[in-house]
């Protein structure tokens, strides 16, 4: 009987990601997530912590690695509903204690800003919207389920967890990214 149970689920469940799928015709534009969370550190404290990509995995689960190419490139390694994928980010828009803009430019076709919003003296609202393309079967079944926001939602709680516990950053990059026609221009 359970594996009956189990077959059907499966059979529902491939029906209504097909019919899905069918629905997204060519050009979609992808999906988006938006979460928000408020931390109880000062803007400059969880905007500083941010800017250190290289411990998105200390807070972030699906990410496994992400290296620091330069002060605009990075490389990330996840997974997806236990696929693991690569890709290659260029960050287009970096303003210290506001936001940090990014887009893919290889792999899942993905783009976001986070962005800090200070609530008084000692709390940040973060905010934190995602834009994604879904490329094949595996991550077309995380965006039914609505995975990247689920995620998207732990991850901040994660993120606040940290910081709060800390109370301080552990390092910071105070650069400006301002894009253009010719492309991201990063200041010190």
């Amino acid at each position: 009987m359970k594996r009956l149970l189990a077959l059907a689920a499966v059979a529902a469940g491939g029906a209504y990601l097909a019919k899905y799928l069918k629905g997204k015709g060519a050009g979609q534009s992808g999906s988006t997530a938006r979460e928000t969370i408020t931390v109880d550190v000062p803007v400059r404290t969880a905007y500083d912590q941010w800017t250190q990509f290289e411990e998105f995995p200390t807070f972030m689960d699906s990410v496994h690695e992400v290296r620091q190419l330069d002060d605009k490139r990075l490389h990330w390694k996840a997974d997806v509903l236990g696929k693991p994928i690569e890709w290659d980010a260029e960050i287009v828009e970096q303003i210290p204690d506001q936001r940090i803009a990014w887009r893919s430019t290889t792999g899942t076709p993905n783009s976001g800003v986070v962005r800090f919003e200070p609530q008084g003296d000692t709390r940040t609202r973060i905010v934190l919207e995602l834009s994604y393309t879904p490329t094949d079967a595996v991550e077309a079944a995380g965006d039914v389920i609505g995975a990247v926001g689920i995620e998207a939602r732990g991850n901040l709680e994660r993120f606040k967890k940290l910081i709060e516990s800390r109370g301080k950053e552990s390092g910071a990059w105070r650069g400006t990214i301002q894009g253009g026609p010719e492309g991201p221009r990063v200041t010190h």
